[in-house]
């Protein structure tokens, strides 16, 4: 995926691994816009719900953002109240579903959209993440919709306690569920050639630090670097690791 404006290259690349579970329930996606050349989304669904409910959530997830960035005009369009629709949608469709679904189906979503003048916005419900690297260094990252992200909001615990805590799976918010899903929406300072967005599941972003993560995908191309983080939350997993996705997109100088 590339685009010849302004001097830089759009590299991509996806990662996806079943973890130690018997079942992948994960979605991701990276989609180049099809009429516009410099505009792409990129995004995580990380499904919940038992063996079939959490895959038919996620799959829900990516089968609506297709349709609604296929609508999407960049020109004309507002690029958040398009985000704002794909996780709504995703939350009624995926709701829709769980009336013949065997199990419940819930899923997480992250999700980042850049545009053809290097602005980004990102999206997301639950504890799957967006993390915005300047070279090795984040700038910013979205803040999970969890039980433990309000103990750390509320001074009760660190952010390092938080990845031990026996509840840090509880979510206070996702598509699928009774109440509506939160939707957090931001537009992100604009891309400078050189900055990565990575969205990724829980079970990538709970065995890597922020460090960690800037280091790795600012040293190697995208594709190198999502082996490299697959590989080492695997290993850290230490065999009780979880379904792990990731997508990652990079601004490249034209050489």
């Amino acid at each position: 995926m590339s685009s010849l404006s302004q001097g830089y290259r759009i590299a991509a690349s996806t990662g996806l691994h079943r973890g130690d579970r018997a079942y992948q329930q994960d979605q991701v996606m990276i989609l180049a816009h099809p009429r516009v050349a410099g505009c792409a989304l990129g995004l995580v669904a990380d499904g919940m719900g038992g063996k079939s409910g959490g895959r038919t959530a996620s799959d829900q997830v990516v089968m609506t953002a297709r349709q609604v960035f296929d609508r999407f005009a960049p020109s004309e369009d507002d690029p958040t109240e398009m985000l704002r629709l794909l996780v709504v949608e995703s939350h009624l469709m995926i709701k829709l579903t769980a009336i013949t679904a065997d199990e419940e189906p819930h899923s997480t979503i992250a999700a980042f959209l850049i545009l053809p003048d290097r602005s980004a916005y990102t999206a997301h419900a639950g504890d799957s993440r967006v993390y915005h690297f300047r070279g090795s260094d984040m700038l910013e990252r979205t803040i999970d919709h969890s039980y433990v992200q309000r103990l750390i909001d509320e001074g009760k615990i660190t952010e390092a306690q938080a990845n031990t805590h026996p509840q840090s799976n509880l979510l206070t918010g996702c598509l699928g569920t009774q109440q509506d899903p939160p939707v957090t929406l931001k537009q992100l300072d604009r891309l400078d050639v050189g900055d990565a967005l990575l969205a990724c599941s829980d079970g990538l972003w709970h065995y890597l630090t922020a460090k960690e993560l800037g280091a790795i995908i600012s040293a190697l191309p995208p594709r190198d670097a999502s082996e490299m983080l697959v590989n080492k939350a695997r290993q850290r997993a230490r065999g009780m690791g979880d379904n792990l996705s990731l997508a990652l997109i990079r601004l490249d100088p034209m050489t």
